[in-house]
């Protein structure tokens, strides 16, 4: 969480079994789901807070606790994706979005591998549709068994690799057009089944290394 402490508030009454049940699973989309360079802090932390004050009591079940559930999930988001934003010498928001996957767990490893590699983030600071960067980590992640002709990469809407190469069709000039753009997604299917997994990163730019090589702390 980028040494970020996130506190979210509700007046309405909520039960601690319940409140801890949602705050968990929105972190688990949220602010679990963020990285700038992969480092954490112990400062990090998340805390939900409902005083009872307004009156309005929500149980633990039902429609009323899902509409506050995904109210909070929403806030969680919102307030993930900006520290992102806000990562130390950013210049592009970046999504990825793995799909294909046996189970989310392998989804998120491959995510944050791609997410996680230098050479990937570099290569976004200058707009460089390097997609063999990005196959490379898709590779290294560590999955059992994975399969690279069924792999497929876009950015954006553009396939950059199909069945595991260059996607017969893609153009550099279609790749450098999408890699302009302050906000790209990143969407890897593995053809290995129907899990999900997606999470938020950063490039990483000359001010990078310059902010965290200035400061003393």
């Amino acid at each position: 969480m980028a040494t970020m402490l996130a506190f979210i508030a509700t007046d309405a009454a909520v039960g601690e079994t319940a409140l801890q049940k949602i705050l968990l699973d929105a972190v688990a989309d949220s602010f679990n789901a963020i990285t700038v360079d992969g480092d954490t802090s112990t400062n990090d932390a998340c805390v939900l807070l409902a005083t009872g004050r307004s009156g309005t009591t929500i149980s633990d079940a039902g429609a009323e606790c899902e509409h506050f559930a995904a109210m909070v999930r929403e806030v969680c988001i919102e307030l993930a994706q900006a520290i992102v934003r806000d990562g130390e010498g950013a210049t592009k928001f970046i999504t990825v979005l793995v799909e294909g996957g046996r189970d989310r767990s392998e989804c998120r490893q491959v995510a944050y591998t791609i997410a996680h590699s230098p050479l990937v983030k570099t290569a976004f600071f200058a707009s460089d549709p390097n997609w063999g960067r990005i196959l490379a980590a898709v590779g290294r992640a560590g999955l059992a068994d994975l399969d690279l002709e069924r792999v497929a990469i876009d950015l954006d809407e553009v396939c950059i690799v199909r069945a595991g190469g260059r996607a017969p069709d893609y153009t550099e000039e279609r790749g450098q057009q999408v890699m302009q753009r302050p906000n790209i997604t990143i969407r890897v299917e593995l053809g290995r089944g129907e899990a999900t997994a997606r999470i938020w990163t950063t490039d990483l730019s000359f001010d990078y290394v310059r902010i965290n090589a200035e400061y003393r702390t």
